[in-house]
């Protein structure tokens, strides 16, 4: 993008980036900020780390920006000087959108190659330890809630970040877990000192709702200082009327320079905040150039907290799509589905209300995933037909979908996929480890142990010659 950025800006094309709410919080250890003031830190952040020259705008607190132009994690937008829109992607794709400017505007001479950039790429903030504190593993299907910080109640910037989320049960049916995790912001600065008391949670529920335990303490820690978040997990039945639910914490913030005790107060409601984006990764890797590649997780490896395999299994699916509805009734409407799933809308609808709900989606993934032969890729296959859109394959497949969907049709089919299985799991895509290639969930040529098959995680460490967490097709055909 940034070579596309200095061949075209000088012809007069205006490029801007925008940040909305961010896609995949706890990646590198940023979380999602609280305030237009640290929605603009985190741009600086950005500009420092990537090295970027090309100018940034910042959405709403209330993300009105986001929601005008789809929602889309990383979509694209042409458009000509009177504001009419010439393409849009839902993904962004760097080499289609040179294409589209040879054509509106014109060829360069000579074009930028990446080497000329000389960009520096900065790495995060430095920061406390993480993989300190064990994670929780939360079984099933969560959805992340709205929580309001009552910025009236403190003078201190909120140095910690919530994140409530509840079990899709709870929502439903009124009863189950409530998920509640507070972050440190590397954009404070700050980390745990475990010199200091450990943290202090107290719930006030409103009258009808039923929670266990209402006070709470963090983890005593051994090690005196780190940067995980503080988990913890409540039992909630919920009334009708559903009124919020009050939290206050306490706790030490603390940077190099200072600690301070800090008691803040925050609203949940009992609302999806489908703003809140999706944490793919198991661990807040601050210390690194980088996504955390090894045995701790990865992004996209599967091994966030909704378990193993997140976006190969039904309740990954059911996310991905209902952060698509509009409405915020947890069902959708054929317009609210990507395009290929609205041409097969009467064969998801199993009861014809004219809705698809997490139900039916989940039984159209059971129906997917039972087919013999198919795949890992193949359990994104939402509808069921066989074949895959650019919105069920994994994000750095859809780089380069055009490329693999060779027929032009918008679909890989299984034969397109069994070529693009053939190039990744090595020569003519034949042998064993073709076959166990099969199980790279994500499409990024290696398999993590939470994608391995039973076969493989018997003898991981084993075949995993160089150590990094990964098996490639070289070290499945080198082992015996």
């Amino acid at each position: 993008m940034e070579t596309i950025y200095r061949d075209y800006s000088p012809k007069g094309v205006r490029f801007v980036y925008l940040y909305k709410a961010l896609a995949h919080p706890e990646l590198n250890g940023y979380v999602n900020p609280v305030t237009l003031e640290e929605r603009l830190a985190h741009i600086e952040e950005a500009k420092r780390t990537l090295g970027s020259e090309i100018p940034w705008i910042a959405d709403t607190m209330t993300n009105d920006l986001k929601h005008a132009i789809g929602n889309r994690p990383n979509s694209e937008y042409l458009l000509d000087p009177e504001g009419k829109v010439l393409r849009v992607r839902a993904w962004s794709n760097p080499s289609q959108l040179r294409k589209d400017l040879e054509e509106f505007v014109g060829p360069v001479e000579n074009p930028t190659e990446v080497a000329e950039l000389n960009m520096k790429i900065k790495p995060p903030p430095e920061h406390a330890p993480t993989g300190v504190v064990p994670r929780i593993r939360k079984q099933g299907f969560y959805r992340t809630l709205r929580s309001e910080p009552r910025f009236e109640k403190t003078g201190d910037p909120f140095y910690a970040k919530l994140r409530a989320e509840a079990e899709r049960k709870l929502l439903s049916a009124g009863e189950g877990k409530l998920y509640l995790a507070f972050l440190p912001d590397p954009i404070h600065g700050v980390y745990w000192n475990n010199r200091a008391p450990a943290m202090d949670i107290e719930l006030t529920p409103p009258e009808g709702i039923r929670i266990s335990p209402t006070r709470m303490k963090g983890p005593d820690v051994k090690q005196d200082a780190d940067a995980d978040p503080r988990e913890f997990l409540v039992d909630v039945k919920l009334d009708e009327a559903r009124e919020p639910l009050g939290l206050k914490v306490r706790y030490f913030a603390c940077t190099k320079q200072w600690c301070r005790p800090v008691t803040q107060e925050y609203l949940i409601s009992w609302n999806v905040n489908r703003d809140a984006g999706r944490v793919v990764s198991r661990r807040m890797d601050f210390n690194s150039d980088g996504p955390r590649r090894g045995r701790g997780g990865r992004p996209g490896s599967g091994g966030g907290p909704l378990g193993p395999g997140f976006f190969g299994n039904p309740e990954g699916m059911i996310e991905r799509l209902l952060a698509m509805d509009a409405d915020g009734d947890d069902r959708l409407a054929p317009e609210e589905l990507p395009e290929p799933m609205r041409q097969r809308f009467d064969r998801m609808d199993e009861n014809g209300d004219g809705y698809v709900e997490p139900s039916e989606i989940e039984t159209m993934m059971q129906r997917a995933t039972s087919r013999r032969g198919r795949g890992a890729w193949m359990q994104r296959d939402a509808d069921g037909d066989g074949k895959l859109s650019i919105d069920e394959v994994p994000p750095r497949l859809q780089e380069r979908f055009e490329q693999f969907d060779t027929d032009g049709d918008g679909l890989l089919d299984e034969q397109e996929l069994a070529a693009l299985r053939g190039r990744m799991g090595g020569r003519g895509g034949g042998g064993r480890a073709a076959r166990m290639m099969r199980a790279d969930g994500d499409g990024d040529g290696k398999i993590s142990r939470e994608e391995a098959p039973a076969q493989l995680e018997r003898r991981f460490d084993a075949m995993d010659a160089d150590g990094d967490g990964f098996l490639t097709p070289g070290e499945i055909r080198a082992a015996r």
